[in-house]
């Protein structure tokens, strides 16, 4: 009996269209979890009726409509966007350990949106551009200075390691002369979605939206990448081009996160590799799982660093570190077993 669950339980994981499934339905009851919760409790009748109908008392409908629901979107958002970015990198560069935050992208997407702030102060369209901008120098220029020491997975992470760090001190010094550019700083260093309004969120959503379909296009190139260098080239796939299209695609994901909630950390490094773990490497189906689960990640988390010591609020970027840190240092010692045996 022991053995029939077990082998029920794991055909059900390995099942790629029951996991969609059950993600999507997950993911909608964690949304109207994430629209209930919170300092002021409101019941799924309350919350269905005002999203359906747009029935109820103004106190529910300013809740719903300016707090809660931009809130919750975006989280689904950086989730998505940000799992999938981990994803395109790992890929991409066959490194397990690669991800938004391990290879700069975050920080050089971070210090081109305080940039923004400054120069175009409440502006906030010209964000996803600065951002992209910073993003994609900053993933370019690990990747120069890696074909120049070598292109090893240990090299990449170690220069991505001192590129973040060089970006997080231009993002100190910026916000040490200009305080007023981060409205909260403490948000945006660790990662939350206080300051998230509607009016970011559907600037933000049409181009995570195409960036994901142009991810899922995409698919069978990225497992061709995954076979290497000489045996896709032999294939006829252009390596070169199409890794630098998927660093452009992750650069562009990880930043628009970054405009919405700040630094988030860990979510591009979580997701992939438990998805891998369930699905295996087969793009077509990897690539929706991570962005739906990824989406699960950082909601659920939302929910827990808004309600755990309510009526106060921490950054949900607290609760994914807790998560990721352990599993970052499980990867590490993972692959150093590897190396050894």
């Amino acid at each position: 009996m022991k053995h029939f669950l077990k082998s029920c339980i794991q055909k059900f994981i390995t099942n790629a269209k029951i996991m969609m499934s059950s993600g999507i339905l997950l993911l909608i009851i964690i949304f109207m979890l994430s629209i209930s919760l919170g300092a002021a409790n409101l019941s799924f009748h309350e919350v269905w009726k005002m999203i359906i109908t747009g029935e109820g008392n103004r106190t529910t409908f300013n809740i719903i409509r300016f707090v809660r629901l931009p809130r919750s979107i975006a989280a689904i958002l950086c989730g998505s966007s940000l799992a999938v970015a981990g994803l395109l990198l790992q890929s991409a560069l066959d490194n397990a350990l690669a991800s938004a935050t391990t290879i700069g992208v975050n920080s050089g997407a971070g210090l081109f949106v305080v940039i923004a702030a400054i120069i175009f102060p409440g502006v906030f369209i010209t964000r996803p551009i600065f951002a992209f901008i910073g993003a994609l120098m900053a993933s370019s220029i690990v990747f120069l200075i890696a074909l120049k020491v070598g292109v090893s997975k240990t090299n990449i992470i170690l220069i991505g390691i001192a590129i973040t760090s060089l970006l997080s001190a231009g993002i100190d010094i910026i916000v040490t002369f200009y305080p007023e550019s981060v409205m909260d700083k403490n948000a945006f260093y660790i990662g939350g979605f206080s300051q998230t309004s509607m009016p970011s969120v559907l600037t933000i959503t049409p181009i995570v939206i195409i960036s994901l379909i142009s991810v899922c296009l995409l698919a069978p190139q990225l497992d061709l990448l995954l076979l290497g260098d000489e045996i896709a080239s032999s294939l006829g796939m252009n390596v070169s081009q199409y890794r630098f299209m998927f660093l452009i695609l992750a650069s562009l994901l990880a930043a628009s996160a970054i405009c919405l909630a700040g630094l988030l950390s860990f979510v591009g490094l979580i997701v992939p590799h438990m998805m891998r773990y369930v699905v295996g490497n087969k793009h077509k189906k990897l690539i929706p799982l991570t962005a739906i689960f990824g989406a699960i990640l950082v909601l659920s988390c939302d929910i827990v660093a808004r309600t755990m010591f309510s009526p106060y609020e921490i950054p949900v970027g607290i609760v994914l570190s807790f998560l990721g840190a352990p599993f970052f240092l499980s990867l590490i010692i993972k692959k150093k077993r590897g190396i050894n045996e």
